[in-house]
């Protein structure tokens, strides 16, 4: 299986970068300017990876008590994208071995990519911020198509727009959302340890493989070159 491996979809946040440190600011800041209860980093961790929008859902449903109201949410939205955009790259790091390792599978040929639930509008300025963006041909964002992970519309856009066969394509993440996606689109997966999986182990998602370190992708996928 791994052989036929050509191109590479990396989840972002909790693989490539530890963005929570910056998503807490942003969401504690917005919590305090709706007059609402604030949150800790370690709760943080366990509400990201569905988008911004489920987060500050989270979030308030916490400060509230209570289920909030869409129209309460779709107010508060403005606001979190308000400090998230202040707070981008002020504290989030990239993992160990994340650049070496993309570099090593850029030169040897593989394509690669950047599928996340996070909106476009800070995806991108993330990846330049941490020097990593000429490694992706294709990079989408949670609100790029239609539909974002646990769906497998992202995974299936890059097989269309790749014009690959299913087991050329290895989805890498942290999240049952990519896990789930990637078996959906009929794709091979990597699940990684240290990022942000809702407390469970990222195991019990059923990847292909589970690797504790980022550099141990290149256990399974070998660069020729």
């Amino acid at each position: 299986m791994w052989d036929k491996i050509k191109a590479i979809a990396f989840d972002l946040d909790g693989t490539l970068i530890d963005s929570v440190p910056d998503l807490t600011v942003a969401t504690q800041e917005a919590l305090a300017e709706l007059g609402l209860k604030s949150c800790s980093e370690a709760q943080v961790r366990t509400w990201v990876g569905n988008g911004a929008e489920m987060l500050m859902r989270r979030a308030m449903t916490h400060a509230l008590g209570s289920d909030v109201e869409q129209t309460a949410l779709d107010a508060a939205m403005p606001i979190f994208m308000h400090h998230y955009q202040e707070n981008l790259e002020k504290h989030s790091a990239l993992y160990s071995d994340v650049h070496q390792v993309l570099q090593t599978l850029f030169d040897a040929g593989f394509k690669l990519a950047v599928v996340t639930n996070k909106p476009y509008r800070f995806t991108l300025p993330l990846l330049n911020a941490f020097g990593i963006n000429d490694f992706f041909s294709l990079v989408l964002g949670g609100d790029t198509l239609a539909k974002m992970k646990p769906d497998p519309l992202p995974l299936q856009h890059l097989l269309h727009e790749w014009q690959l066969d299913k087991e050329a394509l290895l989805m890498v993440g942290d999240s049952k959302n990519d896990i789930l996606a990637a078996k959906a689109a009929g794709i091979a997966s990597i699940g990684l340890t240290y990022g942000y999986n809702y407390g469970e182990d990222i195991g019990l998602s059923g990847p292909d493989a589970v690797c504790e370190q980022f550099s141990e992708i290149l256990n399974w996928v070998k660069p020729t070159k």
